[in-house]
């Protein structure tokens, strides 16, 4: 059986810091050490535009943002304008498609599949929208998607809302899209257990890719 080593990270980080440990990763499985490393952790509050563009969908100037505490950040993900931070779980699989499947197209479909299985668990029928990668219930995303390989490796991931602050989401046009909206974990929950999400997405990514996941409690572990 492939295995990846996992590795939860409880508090906030940059984005800035979040692409170095990618960084790290890559290295790692790039040299045969281990098939992939499923980093999960949450980001300071970034507005980050991919390489489909997206200035455009910003909604407020940079001063009304540094007013806010957000920062804006260029990425090399695919997609288009996006925002992480704080009540929204970031996965950043660090996967060998080589030892998995080399399919860029099925790798998405695999990441959004690993939140539909996590969503049933709360009894939320979450499905896609054809034209749009994510996750979605009914019209609202409620987990957003951008990657990029090198070398069939992958970068980047997913982001999944659990009680996301959506005021900071309105200072975007999330994606893109203008004709739907967003929604969090918290809509459709009562008490929303930050470890129990965690464990779900961790147990349905070990269904999806089949895998064993390794916890190493931190990256200098790997």
């Amino acid at each position: 059986m492939k295995s990846c080593y996992v590795t939860e990270l409880r508090e906030s980080i940059s984005y800035k810091e979040g692409i170095e440990l990618q960084k790290k990763a890559f290295d790692i499985v790039n040299a045969g050490k281990i098939d992939g490393i499923l980093l999960l952790l949450q980001h300071k509050p970034v507005i980050t535009i991919g390489k489909g563009g997206g200035k455009e969908n910003l909604l407020v100037s940079k001063e009304k943002l540094d007013e806010l505490g957000v920062e804006i950040y260029e990425t090399t993900r695919g997609g288009n304008i996006t925002y992480h931070g704080p009540g929204q779980l970031v996965s950043y699989p660090i996967l060998n498609l080589n030892k998995f499947n080399k399919d860029a197209h099925l790798y998405l479909r695999q990441l959004e599949e690993v939140i539909i299985r996590t969503l049933r668990e709360y009894d939320i029928n979450a499905g896609r929208k054809i034209k749009y990668t994510g996750v979605w219930v009914d019209d609202l995303k409620i987990a957003a998607i951008g990657v990029a390989l090198r070398r069939w490796i992958t970068k980047h991931g997913f982001s999944f809302n659990i009680s996301v602050n959506k005021d900071h989401f309105a200072l975007i046009n999330p994606c893109g899209i203008t004709s739907f909206g967003i929604c969090s974990l918290e809509d459709f929950v009562t008490e929303v257990d930050y470890n129990e999400v965690i464990y779900n997405i961790k147990t349905k990514f070990q269904e999806v890719f089949h895998t064993e996941l390794i916890d190493k409690a931190r990256p200098d572990d790997w």
